[in-house]
Parts: structure tokens; C-alpha cells; sequence
């Protein structure tokens, strides 16, 4: 991990600045935390909230379907609405992504110009090893509890990106700079619909909108809004890997779900529908 992006991060014991040192980073307080060999730092607090990350089959299966570009949609409209805000500086500008999964979304708003950085915090070791992988230069990837603080330094971050993941309003608002954004991705009701009934997939919850904005309120306000929706067609190894990918991989046997996939068109048409909004601090 580049020293520059260390260098934003905090102790999540003392809260003091770190450093990198060799392979280690450090604060004043002499508290220490070693790169694993595979580039991320785990800094999950050894009270954390004990939720359970994406298990390495489950990365796996994230990192294969996103390189078929069938998401792609969704990462070029979060490099378009993070564009502004990270041009407005001629400055060094970094962005944070919560609950980054395998990096695949910061990869691609972190391009939008040189001298972006990104950090990738997720409580998943499985796929902090992913996201160090992306781009080491310019992409960290950081072990952390989404729901607890974040290791990230007060007002860092030129841009938050929540793409499907956990929302800590609180935390996000702290970690973001005067003018940053917050850039938010969560599913509409079309999203995989026709997976949903034959699959027995986890339906969207029906408040989910009220949600989001109940949850951002109080640290947030919404300043703009826009709807992504495409048809995929996904073969029946896209579907598999896709189904694999989510929670839903926990509830559901492998002979069964293979049973279902082939009931659906080969290729299946399968619709990718979510919301990316924009959010500043209140």
C-alpha cells in the first residue's frame, strides 16, 4: 500500500494519525498494525459488531461476474457523477468507498483523472485481497467494520462511494471533505426481477427508498438522483455467479439452484435497474 494513503488513515484504537513504516503502520501511541502479504491492512477493531463479510467463494464468484461487464452501466454513471467534484480541485483528491467488495467501482471513478486515490474498506479479508490487487499505487485496500468507526481521518475523502453496502451516516459525513459527495447505489424493484420468483432470490424491500433517506437525513441532503437501467443477457453461468455473489448464496443448496438456473433461457434477459444518488453533508 502506497505511504500516501496511509497517511489518511487513523489508529482505530487511539485515533491518531498512522504511518508506514517498512511493512508496518504506525501512530504515535505506538499501536501497530502489519501489511498482510497480500498488500491490504486489517484494521477491524477487535470489537467489532462480528458481521460476517463475503466468504472467499463468494468474492470469487463477485470478481468473475464483474469482469463479463454486466454492471458495467453502474460504474461508468459513478465515475460520471464523481467527475465534478474531483475536478474542481487541482490537488491530490481521495475517494473511499464503504463496503468496496473487490474494488471493481473505485477502480473505475478512481480513473477519472490522475492523482485520484482511493482507499477500499471492507470487513471482508477475502475481498480486501482483491481490492490491494486493483491498482497498489492508487488504490489501498482496508479490513473495517462499515457499522463502527471508520479508520479514515476527519474530512479526507473528496468523494464517498455505497454501492449495495452498509450505510454509517454518522462516519461517511465525518470522513467527507467541505464540498465532497456521497454517492449512493441501491436497487429499484425492477432490479433482477425476473431472477427473483424463480430463483427464490431476496426480493427488494418495498420501503427501501424511505429507508435510505431515513437513514441519511440527519447528516445528509439529496441533491440529485438518477435511474440506471439496462437488459443483461446472462448465460447460465453468469446467472450462477451472480446468484453466487449475494446473500442469497447462504439460503439456497447448490444442486438447487442449479436445478433452477436450468429452467431459464440460455441466455436469460435479465434486467439491471438501480438508483445512483447524490448526497452533501447538511
Amino acid at each position: 500500500m502506497h505511504p500516501d494513503l496511509v497517511s489518511v488513515l487513523r489508529c482505530p484504537v487511539c485515533r491518531d494519525a498512522l504511518t508506514l513504516a517498512g511493512r508496518t503502520a504506525n501512530c504515535p501511541q505506538r499501536h501497530a498494525f502489519d501489511l498482510a502479504k497480500q498488500g491490504y491492512l486489517n484494521l477491524l477493531p477487535s470489537a467489532s459488531t462480528g458481521i460476517e463479510g463475503d466468504s472467499a467463494e463468494m468474492v470469487e464468484a463477485r470478481e468473475a461476474f464483474l469482469a463479463g461487464g454486466f454492471y458495467l452501466p453502474i460504474r461508468e454513471a459513478l465515475a460520471t457523477a464523481s467527475a465534478e467534484a474531483l475536478e474542481k480541485s487541482s490537488a491530490e483528491e481521495l475517494v473511499v468507498e464503504v463496503g468496496a467488495g473487490t474494488g471493481y467501482y473505485l477502480e473505475g471513478v478512481v480513473g477519472v483523472r490522475p492523482g485520484v486515490r482511493g482507499l477500499a474498506l471492507d470487513v471482508s479479508r477475502y475481498a480486501a485481497r482483491r481490492a490491494a490487487k486493483v491498482d497498489p499505487e492508487r488504490i489501498g485496500a482496508v479490513v473495517s467494520d462499515a457499522w463502527r468507526e471508520l479508520p479514515v481521518l476527519d474530512g479526507a475523502a473528496r468523494v464517498v462511494l455505497n454501492v449495495f453496502a452498509p450505510r454509517n451516516a454518522t462516519e461517511m459525513a465525518r470522513i467527507l471533505a467541505a464540498g465532497g459527495v456521497l454517492l449512493v447505489v441501491t436497487p429499484n424493484q425492477a432490479h433482477l426481477t425476473e431472477l427473483i420468483g424463480v430463483l427464490g432470490l431476496v426480493k427488494v424491500d418495498e420501503e427501501k427508498e424511505r429507508r435510505l433517506t431515513e437513514s441519511l437525513s440527519g447528516s445528509f441532503r439529496r441533491t440529485g438522483s438518477e435511474s440506471v437501467e439496462v437488459t443483461m443477457r446472462l448465460d447460465h453461468a453468469a446467472v450462477e455467479r451472480l446468484v453466487a455473489m449475494t446473500p442469497s448464496a447462504r439460503h439456497t443448496a447448490k444442486a438447487e439452484l442449479a436445478e433452477r438456473i436450468a429452467v431459464l433461457a440460455d441466455p436469460a434477459e435479465v434486467t439491471l435497474s438501480v438508483t445512483l444518488s447524490t448526497w452533501r453533508t447538511i
